[in-house]
């Protein structure tokens, strides 16, 4: 193995788990078509997971084998360094609440960014765009609320919202009420119904 890959291992490994690395973030290791190289290399030889085009991820190594990083600290870590919104989808949202049953066969985020697929190991994690609104507040459970709505869709919003004004803390409902200007007329009107029903 060459020095500027040992280096780029180094690097790689002492990041927190899921951090993405790509050849951009390493150019102070060595110029760009030999970084380039040396990262296809490493994950040629499983050293790294390529989980997009130009995005690698060092694998977590423990007393039980190697394993892609977690799903979830790898799409908090691809948010952060690409400055966007990446939140779950409606379905798992939905279930989340309780809301539904189903659980998603595969892991779906909701982005901000561009539709794409992530390869963690040997499983595939869909980030889709989604509009502005469905990414309202993103990290709250007053957001999650708002993709599982949407998921559920106009016919099923209104029971469903009555359910989660009975189950919700008031503050957590009252700040999905807060947010009915920036959601679409349908789910607005039915927010506003069940809050001042």
């Amino acid at each position: 193995m060459t020095q500027l890959s040992e280096r780029i291992l180094a690097h790689a490994a002492g990041l927190p788990e899921g951090t993405p690395v790509s050849a951009k973030s390493l150019l102070h290791l060595g110029n760009r078509a030999a970084v380039d190289q040396a990262l296809s290399r490493l994950a040629a030889r499983g050293r790294l997971i390529r989980a997009s085009r130009g995005i690698y991820l060092h694998p977590v190594v423990s007393r039980f084998g190697t394993r892609p990083p977690s799903v979830e600290q790898t799409v908090r870590a691809v948010a952060a360094r690409n400055g966007e919104i990446i939140a779950s989808n409606g379905a798992a949202a939905a279930n989340a609440l309780g809301l539904t049953t189903q659980v998603p066969v595969r892991p779906v985020y909701l982005t901000s960014g561009r539709s794409r697929n992530m390869q963690l190991g040997k499983q595939v994690v869909e980030l889709r765009h989604a509009p502005r609104w469905q990414l309202v507040l993103a990290d709250r459970p007053a957001g999650e609320a708002v993709r599982a709505l949407a998921w559920l869709g106009p016919e099923k919003a209104e029971a469903a919202l009555r359910t989660l004004k009975r189950k919700m803390p008031p503050g957590t409902f009252g700040e999905l009420v807060a947010a009915a200007p920036q959601l679409p007329t349908w789910l607005a009107q039915h927010v506003g119904k069940v809050a001042h029903g």
